[in-house]
């Protein structure tokens, strides 16, 4: 390698040193969200995808939303069944 080479090397790695350096811009993790024929929680976990698109401190508010329909639906479950129309005959 010639002094010439090195030098013009060197400048340009000192120039690129001396540029701010920006950060990266939020990039999807490419998770698979695999349904799970329950329409309310699948909705729910499509909204994780929301968060691919935002930077770290975005993603609190999309993970506690979708904690909270998860719980929404698990709680649902455990209610009593409310009773049909025809249930309450005498």
């Amino acid at each position: 390698m010639t002094d010439e080479a090195a030098e013009t090397r060197a400048e340009a790695a000192a120039q690129a040193a001396a540029e701010p350096v920006e950060p990266a811009g939020p990039v999807p993790l490419g998770v698979v969200r695999t349904p799970t024929g329950h329409a309310g929680v699948d909705a729910h976990l499509a909204r994780l995808a929301d968060a691919d698109h935002l930077g770290a401190d975005g993603h609190v508010e999309v993970y506690e939303d979708v904690h909270r329909g998860l719980r929404e639906a698990l709680t649902a479950l455990d209610a009593p069944p409310l009773p049909g129309p025809y249930e309450n005959r005498s």
